[in-house]
């Protein structure tokens, strides 16, 4: 089960990516690229077999990803204060 994304998170992470989009996707590519290369691959892949805008695409995958890691990390820290 995954966790649930609170609004503050989202609003947080939004502001964070508008700031600069296309800076925030570039260190994404590298983060993912990292942490979980087969899901950046498949998230290019994905991007690029789409009639739809792969930045775009990419974006949101990354997005999807960086609020799903915040709130676990956030979740495995409130375990530990317990």
């Amino acid at each position: 089960m995954q966790p649930l994304i609170s609004i503050e998170n989202v609003e947080k992470l939004v502001n964070e990516i508008l700031q600069d989009t296309h800076s925030w996707r570039k260190s994404m590519i590298h983060y993912i690229k990292d942490e979980n290369p087969e899901l950046n691959s498949a998230i290019i892949e994905i991007a690029q077999k789409t009639d739809l805008d792969p930045k775009a695409v990419a974006l949101g995958a990354y997005m999807a990803y960086k609020l799903l890691d915040n709130e676990a990390n956030y979740m495995a820290f409130e375990d530990e204060q317990g």
